[in-house]
């Protein structure tokens, strides 16, 4: 099988009809590569192979065809590093976090460290205080998770966990503010 995308179009055929073929045949590739539990992310890989093959597309124009076995191994290093982009993040259990010693920011400068340090309590004490939904997703949007990552993390819609960061930030800078820590 080879797909041919052309520049010009026929006059009864779509300018975008080599995309949609493009976009099936690579839709087809990665269902054959992808494993169930990125399933849902097939969507965003999808579009990260479709840009790859459209930047060939561009650097070597004169190519005329894809071969079903070049568009396997789009799919197939699109997956890869969307793998290996999910597994640079050291992911971290809430508890470890929640137990984790104080570490000093700065080793030569004790009032500085110990600020840290006391900043650094208070964040804790204060995220315990909240209720556990906004305590889950407040710690992994501080972890720096975005908010597509936090609401995958944790099985919520993206509206609610966006709902609940921002109502527990809100309450975490009130908490703060009364123990006189302000941003």
């Amino acid at each position: 099988m080879h797909l041919e995308l052309r520049h010009g179009h026929s006059a009864g055929a779509s300018p975008d009809a080599g995309l949609e073929t493009l976009r099936r045949d690579l839709e087809k590739a990665l269902a054959s590569v992808c494993p169930p539990s990125l399933a849902d992310r097939r969507d965003d890989l999808l579009q990260v192979a479709m840009m790859r093959v459209v930047e060939l597309r561009k650097r070597d124009p004169g190519r005329a065809a894809l071969s079903s076995a070049y568009l396997y191994r789009v799919a197939y290093t699109a997956l890869i590093d969307e793998l290996r982009r999910v597994n640079a993040r050291k992911e971290v259990a809430l508890e470890e976090v929640e137990q984790a010693p104080v570490q000093p920011v700065a080793p030569g400068d004790p009032e500085r460290s110990a600020g840290a340090a006391q900043i650094a309590r208070a964040v804790r004490d204060c995220l315990q205080g909240l209720v556990q939904d906004r305590r889950l997703a407040v710690t992994l949007h501080l972890q720096g998770h975005t908010l597509h990552e936090a609401a995958e993390l944790l099985g919520w819609e993206s509206k609610r966990t966006e709902n609940l960061i921002y109502r527990g930030l809100s309450a975490l800078r009130a908490c703060l503010s009364t123990k006189g820590i302000t941003p």
